[in-house]
């Protein structure tokens, strides 16, 4: 039997898996000469593939692309531009496939093996020609380089967002990272913000598709930071193989030990996320127990992370539950109010504010103490069945308004 204890966290993002490299470069997209803009992931073999995309009826061109390039479940690199999305644009389709046939041709692989992504500004027209100028470079500078592909694709993001594990599947040992962004516009319904995972582990494309779509149903699904689906959001798989293990082609002990490694990286991506709100200063974390089912959970646990009022008490240190019982009850499951229960939590303690229903006694001074930490906990106690759901999302600040009031600017 798999045990956890044989996955460790390992240093490296997307180049730990063995045959994978990247890097990024600074290309013109940007004014800001100090920001890299374009990033390249590169696996030295084709690997098998997997994506989910926005739900958003308005979707960016790099997604239509990449959508028909994947639609063999084969892909060999990812290219991805910040600082403009693409999107709404009359040539953006065309764009996009220069930006694959150019990265191609310079790494001597297929166009329809290219991944291509862009984020940044909605509606205004991308030029091709600092991304052709740039690629040279770009190609060249592949190496150990996750943190510069990660910087490439932020846009309004503070801080590099990567993760790597290691694990053991056919008793060899397999690697798997990512890297993301996600900063603003984070509301995600079947796909999420952009993401880039590669693993060396042997996995058909059927499973591998099998493991992302299941996996983000309950990872990425679940943050929300501004209630804004983006136009641009996906999550992208490539799995080379070069760990060596049998290919995991049907579900069992192999399949799990690849789902609780995917698991382990898109969690710990999902808080990154949710933690670099923009404007924002705290994590929350709302975690909801004693469901009668799985959906009921979810959708509880994703209506108080969403809640504006929830996410601006938590921002003010106040420990309004009232907030976090409103919006329960307008989520649309089908709960017994008078049963509920609900504690603040974080590394300074716990703290019940709501029992059955109802409000409790506690200590205004130590419910601000704990609500004045990083990381917030928001723990619901439903008390009608065994299901249970976990949502991330941030705090509403004044900043948040700022950033977004000038964004083009």
């Amino acid at each position: 039997m798999w045990e956890e204890t044989q996955m460790k966290t390992i240093e490296g993002g997307v180049c730990a898996a063995q045959g994978f490299t990247a890097a990024g470069v600074h290309c013109g997209i940007r004014k800001n000469k100090t920001k890299r803009d374009l990033a390249l992931i590169y696996s030295s073999v084709p690997a098998n593939a997997a994506a989910v995309y926005t739900t958003n009826l308005v979707k960016g061109a790099p997604l239509l692309v990449t959508k028909k390039h994947i639609a063999d479940g084969k892909a060999q690199a990812v290219i991805c531009n910040s600082g403009n999305a693409n999107t709404c644009n009359a040539n953006g389709v065309e764009i996009a496939e220069q930006m694959s046939e150019l990265l191609a041709k310079e790494l001597k692989i297929k166009a329809e093996d290219v991944v291509v992504a862009s984020t940044g500004v909605i509606g205004q027209p991308l030029d091709i020609a600092p991304i052709a100028s740039g690629i040279p470079a770009l190609v060249k500078g592949l190496g150990q380089h996750s943190e510069e592909a990660a910087e490439g694709i932020m846009t309004t993001d503070t801080k590099l967002k990567e993760i790597a594990v290691s694990f053991t599947a056919g008793g060899r040992e397999c690697k798997i990272g990512g890297i993301c962004k996600g900063s603003g516009m984070i509301h995600p319904n079947m796909a999420t913000m952009l993401v880039f995972i590669t693993t060396d582990c042997a996995i058909s494309s059927e499973m591998l598709q099998k493991a992302l779509s299941t996996d983000i149903a309950n990872t990425f699904n679940m943050v929300s930071v501004d209630g804004d689906t983006s136009t641009n959001d996906m999550v992208t798989v490539l799995a080379n193989g070069l760990a060596g293990n049998p290919e995991i082609t049907k579900e069992g002990e192999d399949f799990a030990a690849f789902m609780q490694a995917l698991n382990t990286v898109t969690v710990y991506l999902c808080r990154c996320i949710a933690g670099d709100g923009e404007g924002a200063t705290k994590l929350l974390e709302c975690k909801v127990s004693g469901a009668k089912t799985l959906q009921i959970a979810k959708t509880v646990a994703k209506s108080v992370i969403c809640s504006s009022l929830t996410k601006a008490a938590m921002f003010g240190a106040d420990a309004n539950w009232g907030r976090v019982l409103c919006a329960i009850g307008y989520s649309g499951a089908p709960v017994d109010v008078n049963k509920i229960d609900v504690q603040f939590a974080s590394k300074a303690g716990t703290i019940l504010v709501c029992q059955n229903g109802a409000g409790v006694d506690f200590s205004e001074e130590e419910a601000k103490k704990i609500l004045l930490e990083h990381e917030i906990e928001i723990l619901i106690d439903l008390k009608s069945g065994n299901a249970a759901s976990t949502a991330w999302g941030c705090d509403l600040t004044y900043d948040y308004v700022k950033i977004n009031g000038d964004y083009r600017t």
